[in-house]
């Protein structure tokens, strides 16, 4: 752990920008395992190529594909979308699933340094070893980093992105449910787990909420449940239905937001958006989330689900955005494989 910090990312200057910040690109791995989307995986490739274009609209998009007859396809199905395949670009890193923003390289930023950008490549396990195999997506990180001739830091423990959240001012918000679990570092208790965020994302501060919303496979990621949108305000999902499964746990995450302090001493200020109502498929609950929007350079991207919230919620992500265009795009096939457009996607900031 010693070796480490003594040359951490922190020490050399680099920190993780905010998701707002300006992009270069978005990456994406393109969906090919089935059983992620049992029976419904040919349903998710056009909601997924509308993200794509809607995303290529300000910034590129590189994909990783597993082969040519992977981006062959994707280039048909983006064709057929009207994306802008200038703005695409394909990448040969085989994969074992979709989600980038768990498997994907996390890039700091040092625009005082002579390479002024890095990738950090965190031990990836699919959830605590939920899914395997992953040894492919584990090494995604590195197989960018030496594509584009970047340095890569190895911390040598778990971390998927959507368990982080980042205000691009020094503090990180995240779950205990998800990184204090023993599925992931059991050996580091929560003073160390800190310590490893902050040395590794070039942070001050770590704030923790409890638990995710019920049906999130990944143990409770923060990018289902409450989201910075500026350095002080953050948007987090409530639910109105004190009969409802995650009634108690959203207003507990509620309540220990409202007692949180950021680096200046100021309280965080807090915009409510509502829960779509429970998504079921086959009996099992979906952890559907307006809370699992992307940023991106000119748009912000929120999955909708058919629901009376849908616009409200839009509404109210419109009023955090003021400068981008907020679009819904239907994510009820997308979620039957357990997350949407945050969790697969993963931003490269800008130099």
């Amino acid at each position: 752990m010693t070796s480490l910090f003594d040359n951490s990312p922190k020490k050399a200057g680099y920190r993780f920008p905010a998701e707002w910040a300006k992009h270069e690109a978005t990456w994406l791995t393109w969906p090919h395992k089935e059983a992620s989307w049992p029976g419904k995986i040919d349903m998710i490739y056009a909601p997924y190529c509308e993200f794509i274009k809607i995303v290529a609209q300000g910034e590129k998009v590189r994909i990783n594909v597993n082969d040519e007859a992977t981006k062959a396809f994707a280039i048909t199905r983006l064709q057929e979308a009207g994306a802008d395949l200038t703005q695409i670009e394909f990448y040969f890193n085989p994969s074992n699933d979709a989600w980038c923003r768990d498997h994907g390289p996390a890039f700091l930023l040092n625009l005082n340094a002579e390479q002024k950008k890095v990738v950090i490549d965190w031990g990836y396990n699919a959830w605590g070893g939920k899914y395997p195999p992953y040894e492919l997506d584990d090494v995604i990180p590195t197989r960018i980093a030496d594509h584009f001739g970047l340095p890569v830091f190895n911390p040598g423990i778990v971390m998927e992105g959507g368990s982080v959240e980042f205000n691009g001012a020094g503090t990180i918000l995240t779950s205990r449910a998800c990184l204090l679990n023993k599925n992931r570092n059991p050996h580091l208790n929560q003073e160390q787990i800190e310590e490893y965020l902050k040395e590794c994302y070039g942070a001050e501060q770590v704030l923790w909420v409890g638990d995710g919303i019920v049906g999130d496979d990944t143990d409770g990621h923060i990018d289902d449940i409450t989201r910075f949108v500026n350095a002080n305000t953050v948007l987090t999902v409530v639910e109105s239905n004190p009969l409802d499964e995650n009634y108690i746990l959203l207003k507990e995450n509620l309540e220990e937001l409202k007692a949180m302090r950021l680096l200046n001493g100021e309280p965080l200020n807090i915009i409510q958006l509502p829960m779509p109502s429970p998504v079921i498929h086959e009996d099992t609950r979906l952890p559907a989330s307006y809370a699992n929007f992307y940023i991106a350079n000119e748009a912000v991207i929120v999955p909708t689900f058919r629901d009376v919230n849908d616009e409200i919620a839009l509404d109210i992500i419109r009023g955090a955005f003021p400068d981008r265009k907020v679009v819904g795009i239907d994510s009820t096939d997308i979620i039957w494989g357990l997350g949407s457009f945050h969790c697969l996607s993963q931003q490269e900031p800008a130099i």
